[in-house]
């Protein structure tokens, strides 16, 4: 863990790369906190794992009752034979496709969880030092209680985040983000097509690795596309989120921020290698480029 000190700063953004739900920047105080060095790491998760017997969210048979509730008032049940397991997994697909359908990029694996990232037949070997995936938001809060810490809130993240960088003065690549035309010519100028191990690039000013890129990860604010419009242009202290959910995409769903872009993020696509970049991330579910990193007060 890290010692993050705490202060002032201007949160979200104003730019021309900033989506609307970034806007307007606009100033925050966090108290000082520890963070995690890194995301939580496959071997860390498989320690917590075998410490508790715990079942990610991925690996189990999803029911209706819960699956409704993300979805609008009267929706036909789906049945139960084709409710099983899985997560979402990025596919590349073999032609040029449509940048509004991520349908087109995302397939519903049954099998896949953190230990089998790909599905049946794939596991962790080679990629232990690498930031777990496919946790949801609940998966993520069990660890939490073992491990003694909690989700950083979105502010306290974006702080930590502050200097981090996508390219540096000599112009190599310090983040694991996309290189080409996404979602179909990965370039793979960084060497690798997915999640890349913890501390391959350089920290940030504070020490922190993969702040940017790698995997998106959880904060504890609840997501409303609206909430930086709601606040004031004084400093707001410590700031929990809104106390509502609400994205117009899917307005049933709970959502909640994820922070930092992901090995996805290309700059054909999305400007998410940003420290105010967000992201809203319905809580059941998880997909092969979400993980998380603790804080502790």
């Amino acid at each position: 863990m890290i010692f993050i000190p705490g202060g002032d700063f201007t949160m979200g953004a104003n730019d021309d790369n900033a989506y609307d739900h970034e806007r307007p920047a606009h100033q925050v105080h966090v108290d000082g906190f520890y963070i995690s060095e890194t995301e939580i790491t496959n071997q860390q998760f498989k320690k917590f794992v075998d410490a508790t017997g715990y079942k990610t969210i991925a690996e189990r048979k999803p029911t209706w009752e819960d699956l409704k509730k993300s979805l609008p008032p009267g929706s036909p049940p789906i049945p139960d034979s084709i409710l099983l397991p899985g997560s979402l997994v990025f596919y590349r697909p073999q032609a040029p496709v449509m940048l509004d359908d991520y349908s087109q990029w995302w397939i519903f694996v049954d099998g896949a969880d953190w230990q089998h990232p790909e599905g049946p037949g794939s596991d962790l070997d080679g990629r232990w030092d690498h930031p777990v995936i496919h946790i949801a938001y609940e998966d993520a809060l069990a660890y939490c209680a073992w491990d003694g810490s909690r989700l950083p809130t979105e502010a306290e993240w974006e702080f930590a985040s502050r200097g981090a960088k996508r390219d540096d003065s000599e112009g190599k690549l310090v983040a694991n983000t996309f290189q080409g035309a996404f979602p179909v010519a990965d370039l793979k100028e960084d060497g690798f097509s997915g999640t890349s191990p913890v501390k391959t690039y350089p920290p940030n000013d504070f020490g922190l690795y993969d702040m940017v890129g790698n995997v998106w990860e959880w904060t504890s604010d609840l997501y409303d596309v609206n909430y930086y419009k709601t606040l004031d242009q004084k400093v707001t202290d410590n700031p929990a989120g809104p106390s509502t959910a609400f994205d117009p995409n899917e307005p049933y769903a709970v959502k909640r921020v994820t922070k930092g872009g992901s090995f996805l993020c290309a700059a054909n696509y999305c400007s998410n290698y940003r420290p105010s970049a967000r992201q809203a991330s319905s809580i059941d579910s998880g997909s092969s480029n979400i993980g998380f990193r603790v804080v502790r007060d």
